[in-house]
């Protein structure tokens, strides 16, 4: 087993390995990995056998700490595994990694964001195991809103009636290009109820749109040429994620994201294995937003988790 650190030279093997792999998605690609190159230190590594790729991690390193992370930058991290990874193999692998890092590079701490099944296309909880046998410590807990759509649950009469509302009050759907006037509507929404910000910048998300214009898409509510309401939604093989939902009160009162989900679960994803609405959690999962993820699971989602290991080294 060779654990090689990532570097530039290695772009194509790694991108190559990430589109074969039976547990990636289209965020483990360089070029999505990359946009935030100015706030993390890369520290991603390869795995090789006889020379040849046999697994992926992506991660960034805390010098400071002594911290290993996979991956800050990025929603769900951990092994990128092929069709061919056995449980033997990984075990092996990532009992050697542990050891080559902390005695190489001096890592302290682990923390470790597995890929949560609904983006697996093959079993892929090899790390699971591999993280039980390392002592790993279960340290944040988010919980996700996921529908099945070939096992779908009947909407609450309520999203019903909101989505016929906006229909009434004359609501319009729309798939756009550019997010821009939705992005004021997720800021000034952020700022409001939790004096944040978005995660991407409107500039980074326009880049990566840009450079990923079939698996980042953008959708608006519109009344009367004003937006309402929207949604970026990221698309893999089998999930369709919606990584920013936001109204402003005005579409709220209309009901116009009520509209616009039943629009996304029935029209516009239809073929898709699986909707995420995504986390209602803060604070690591310790709070639950009860009113956020009423509205999810009024659509029939229901919880998956993704969570946060830690393991301590030495």
């Amino acid at each position: 087993m060779q654990i090689v650190r990532y570097t530039a030279s290695y772009k194509s093997q790694w991108d190559d390995f990430v589109r074969g792999a039976k547990n990636a998605t289209f965020l483990f690609l360089r070029d999505y990995m990359e946009y935030h190159a100015d706030r993390f230190v890369d520290a991603s590594f390869l795995f090789f056998e006889q020379e040849k790729v046999v697994a992926l991690l992506p991660a960034c390193v805390d010098e400071k700490e002594a911290t290993l992370y996979s991956h800050r930058g990025l929603t769900y991290g951990g092994l990128i595994l092929s069709n061919k990874s056995s449980t033997p193999q990984v075990l092996h692998l990532w009992e050697t990694f542990l050891q080559q890092i902390a005695t190489d590079c001096g890592i302290k701490k682990v923390v470790y964001k597995p890929i949560p099944h609904i983006y697996h296309l093959q079993p892929a909880e090899e790390d699971l195991y591999a993280l039980f046998r390392s002592n790993a410590q279960l340290s944040a807990r988010a919980v996700s809103s996921v529908m099945e759509l070939d096992r779908l649950l009947v909407p609450q009469t309520l999203r019903k009636r909101g989505a016929k509302k906006a229909n009434r009050l004359g609501v319009t759907l729309h798939q756009v290009e550019d997010c821009t006037a939705f992005w004021q509507v997720l800021s000034d929404t952020l700022e409001q109820k939790y004096a944040a910000k978005p995660v991407h910048s409107l500039l980074e998300m326009k880049r990566l749109h840009h450079s990923f214009p079939k698996e980042i898409q953008f959708f608006e509510a519109r009344y009367r040429d004003e937006v309402v309401g929207g949604c970026v939604v990221y698309v893999s093989q089998q999930v369709a994620h919606m990584q920013y939902i936001a109204a402003s009160p005005q579409g709220k009162s209309m009901g116009a994201l009520d509209a616009l989900f039943l629009y996304l679960i029935e029209v516009q994803y239809k073929e898709m294995r699986y909707i995420d609405f995504g986390t209602s959690v803060e604070q690591g999962g310790a709070y639950l937003n009860e009113g956020l993820i009423f509205q999810k699971e009024g659509f029939g989602a229901r919880a998956v988790v993704y969570d946060t290991y830690e393991i301590k080294l030495g």
